[in-house]
């Protein structure tokens, strides 16, 4: 995954973004190994929708949570399989193809 450090992408008040695989940080921000891993998991989730229909249902997926009770993006498939793995540095190497939809 390429990172690349600017002061314009992703907005003031957020550390990265990642888009297409590749990950954004604002400039000054510090990523951690845990913080890589999440991304790098995004990145596995993108590859395997050809990145175009990833944005679609994460699209479609957080306008459906919008109406149910609690924060709609933290609820989203996609977050909920980077959030609940990013702390194993291990999880990339054992991860089954489509494993977001575990949380759907």
């Amino acid at each position: 995954m390429k990172v690349i450090y600017n002061r314009f992408i992703p907005f003031k008040g957020f550390k990265a973004i990642n888009l297409f695989g590749v990950l954004f940080v604002r400039k000054g921000s510090v990523m951690s190994r845990e913080d890589m891993n999440y991304e790098a998991i995004h990145t596995s989730q993108m590859k395997e929708m050809m990145y175009i229909f990833f944005y679609w249902w994460y699209l479609v997926e957080w306008v459906l949570r919008i109406f149910g009770k609690g924060n709609a993006y933290k609820r989203i498939s996609f977050e909920r399989e980077a959030y609940d793995n990013q702390h194993n540095l291990n999880y990339l190497n054992v991860r089954k193809r489509y494993s977001w939809t575990e949380y759907l």
